[in-house]
């Protein structure tokens, strides 16, 4: 029985391809600013996002608390979204590394407004945490991959820009909104003072992510990347990966979206089980299975023994996501399968 893995788009493996530009890849010490492959990769990342410069990191985390530790100061208050990745699954960080509180708000779809942003900027009196940073996910993972609306953006930038505060996108699936929305990197990157992208999910490289903003931002990351412990040598062999995935795997991304659609409207018709349709914007699916009458943990197993694999959601829902090592067949089979045993009465 084949094994249908939609825990996550983290879990696709560098193709036959990927890996031949892999063991081609020149390379140098990229801690002395010599890897020739991964200076081309920064190049070209701050070309897309039409930044001044991009710093390679190992991983989405380290790219977001870098640029959290450039725009703060110890004591500060950074505003974000209450299912935002920096607040969940960052251990964290904002806290540990760079000192700082977070100001949670709840959104709708993970988005967040201009309006409810600007009723929570503390005013600027000494015995109160200053608001440096507004921090926005586009797409927004918990949320089920939703895009951001440009709009909604807009305007938080606005704000943003008279009171004085910084914005960072984290965009480790920016490249799912634009191929969602038919807008480029850049026009989303353009409202940002900082951006994090990645290259380990959607398109299937093994290994990293980037931060662009200004020169003079991008070299202090590089200090403070350093300081987390993310300075590489010879990182030219990941760099490769993440070339050859900008190249070839970002076009194709329509194609998970497709499949997470077919996914939602699948698993939408059992009884029992609750998907938002409409919030179902690229490759992630949540479906709530409360009125299942079973516990997360427990549709999990029974689906894990079918050969689905999904993983917990958020409050009483599970997690399908699709890329591009499960086919649009591999799709229609494991909506077969949930069918077939969680309608089961």
């Amino acid at each position: 029985m084949k094994t249908i893995d939609l825990r996550s788009d983290t879990i696709t493996r560098p193709t036959r391809a990927m890996r031949e530009a892999m063991a081609r890849a020149e390379v140098g010490d990229d801690v002395f600013g010599e890897d020739p492959t991964v200076n081309l990769l920064q190049d070209r990342v701050a070309e897309i996002l039409g930044k001044e410069a991009a710093l390679y990191v190992p991983s989405g985390t380290m790219g977001n608390q870098t640029c959290l530790k450039v725009h703060t100061r110890p004591g500060d208050e950074v505003v974000a979204e209450r299912g935002s990745h920096v607040f969940n699954y960052e251990t964290g960080g904002a806290a540990f590394l760079s000192g700082v509180q977070l100001h949670i708000i709840d959104g709708v779809r993970g988005a967040i407004t201009a309006d409810q942003i600007k009723r929570v900027i503390r005013p600027r009196v000494y015995y109160m945490s200053r608001t440096s940073l507004v921090c926005l996910e586009n797409t927004h993972n918990r949320a089920g991959g939703t895009v951001y609306p440009l709009d909604m953006i807009r305007e938080i930038k606005d704000l943003a820009a008279a009171e004085g505060i910084r914005m960072h996108l984290d965009g480790a699936r920016l490249w799912n909104a634009c191929a969602a929305t038919g807008r480029t990197p850049a026009e989303y990157a353009s409202l940002f003072d900082s951006v994090s992208v990645c290259f380990s999910k959607g398109l299937g490289a093994p290994v990293g992510s980037a931060i662009a903003g200004s020169r003079e931002f991008i070299a202090e990351a590089r200090r403070y990347r350093k300081i987390f412990g993310g300075g590489m040598r010879q990182a030219g062999i990941l760099a490769a990966a993440c070339l050859y995935a900008l190249d070839h795997n970002v076009t194709r991304l329509t194609e998970d979206h497709e499949k997470a659609t077919l996914l939602a409207r699948e698993i939408a018709q059992i009884p029992g089980i609750e998907v938002d349709l409409e919030g179902v914007h690229t490759n992630i699916v949540i479906a709530g299975v409360e009125r299942l009458g079973r516990s997360v943990e427990e549709v999990l197993a029974l689906l894990r023994e079918r050969g689905v694999l999904l993983t917990p959601g958020n409050w009483q829902s599970v997690r399908a996501v699709t890329h591009l090592d499960v086919t649009l067949e591999d799709v229609r089979r494991a909506a077969a399968i949930i069918r077939e045993t969680l309608g089961k009465k």
